[in-house]
């Protein structure tokens, strides 16, 4: 199992059974040192999956005051390779250290 942190749509019910094809259980967590922006989505299949025009995105400011609130998700390689393809190119998946000392996986603005 690998840890994904989660801030945005992946959390939501309906894009979890559409990318895993099930509903996957998860923990609150937090990212500090981290500030939440949004990004607009044309890309159609990630429309019509969220439902929604604009999607939360994270840069890094290395401010320990900064801090996003979210979900930890324990999910199989698989999983990580659906998550992969459902993130539009605006993001690129990192590795991280959240607030309850877990290393996962993160999803951050594309430099």
């Amino acid at each position: 199992m690998e840890y994904l942190f989660s801030y945005g749509t992946l959390q939501d019910r309906s894009v979890q059974i559409a990318t895993f094809g099930r509903e996957v259980a998860g923990t609150p967590d937090a990212l500090i040192g981290f500030r939440q922006d949004w990004v607009e989505i044309t890309d159609p299949y990630v429309l019509k999956t969220s439902g929604k025009t604009h999607h939360p995105i994270v840069t890094q400011t290395d401010n320990p005051d900064d801090k996003v609130q979210g979900t930890v998700f324990a999910l199989r390689s698989e999983d990580i390779a659906r998550a992969d393809a459902y993130e539009v190119d605006d993001y690129m998946r990192a590795s991280v250290s959240l607030a309850s000392g877990k290393s996962a996986w993160l999803y951050v603005k594309k430099e």
